[in-house]
This record gives structure tokens, sequence and C-alpha cells, in this order.
């Protein structure tokens, strides 16, 4: 249990006494975007354990509203909604 608990908590108790320069918390705001990026990435662009940037991949279609959803839109819901809709009409239609 403690090998768990120490490495989580040990951080949050070092630092947050102190005052982090902007850069640093700049660059820490970015490492939850970072982390999902690399781990929604393999499976839009991993079809059957292959390599598949083929117009016919629906998951990166899906993608692209997605993005501008959760970018233009700044919401997260909305953005999961707009990325299931395109899945949604893709296999509707019959793409696969």
């Amino acid at each position: 249990m403690a090998a768990k608990y120490i490495p989580r908590v040990l951080p949050i108790v070092t630092l947050s006494s102190r005052n982090l320069s902007p850069a640093l918390t700049k660059w820490l705001e970015c490492i939850p975007a970072a982390v999902l990026a690399a781990m929604l990435l393999p499976s839009l662009i991993f079809k059957d354990g292959e390599l598949s940037l083929s117009a016919d991949n629906i998951y990166i279609w899906a993608a692209i509203p997605t993005l501008l959803v959760a970018k233009l839109g700044q919401s997260f819901v909305g953005a999961i909604l707009a990325g299931m809709g395109v899945v949604a009409l893709a296999r509707l239609f019959g793409f696969s």
C-alpha cells in the first residue's frame, strides 16, 4: 500500500508550499493532453494491427469534427457527442 501511496503524495507535499515558475506550470498543464493523445492515437490510426491512414478509416474522419468541437466550442461533452455521431452515421450508411 505504501508503495502506491508515497509516489502520489510525495510530489503534492513537497511542491504545495513552493511557487512554481510560469513556464513550468504551463508545461505541467500540457501533460494530461499529451497523455490522452498518446493513448488515443494508436486506436485512431491502427486497424487490425496495421497502419490505416486511408480514407475509409472512419475514426480519423470522426476525429476531425471532434477536435473542432473541442477546440472551438470548448465542450468536452459536445466533442464526445460529435465523434460518436460521426461514427454512428458512418456505420449507418455502410462505412466500416
